[in-house]
């Protein structure tokens, strides 16, 4: 959200925005939803540029869309680490698109999941490209 709108708080709009021009950005149809849902509610976003929104997101990244395998992965995850449901099915598609990290700042900063995906929190690190 800080990426596509400027918020009173300049420097999250602006670590956002470094964040999604880096070099291997993924996102989740829970990641598409979220934005939009949240651009619909917070500043009543047109349905047009909603549209023209949904289509960039597939225009310039991978998309992970949502599965069986990514959803009962989602309910595990759920069970193990007590994420929410939302949280679980983003954890889940990082994992499913074999991400090493996932950028959230709702989620447990520094938490890694199976070895595998850590969890990053860009609002708490001063130099975004430390993450690498």
């Amino acid at each position: 959200m800080y990426a596509f709108l400027e918020t009173q708080d300049y420097e999250k709009s602006i670590t956002a925005k470094s964040v999604i021009k880096r070099k291997e950005i993924t996102i989740s149809t829970q990641i598409i939803n979220e934005i939009c849902v949240n651009l619909i509610k917070k500043v009543r976003f047109p349905e047009k540029q909603i549209q023209e929104l949904i289509a960039s997101f597939y225009q310039k990244y991978p998309v992970i869309e949502l599965n069986k395998n990514i959803l009962l992965k989602a309910s595990e995850l759920r069970k193990q680490n007590r994420f929410s449901f939302w949280d679980s099915i983003i954890t889940a598609s990082a994992l499913y698109s074999n991400a090493g990290i996932l950028y959230s700042k709702d989620m447990q900063n520094g938490l890694i999941v199976e070895n595998k995906l850590k969890i990053v929190n860009p609002f708490k690190i001063i130099d975004v490209s430390a993450c690498s």
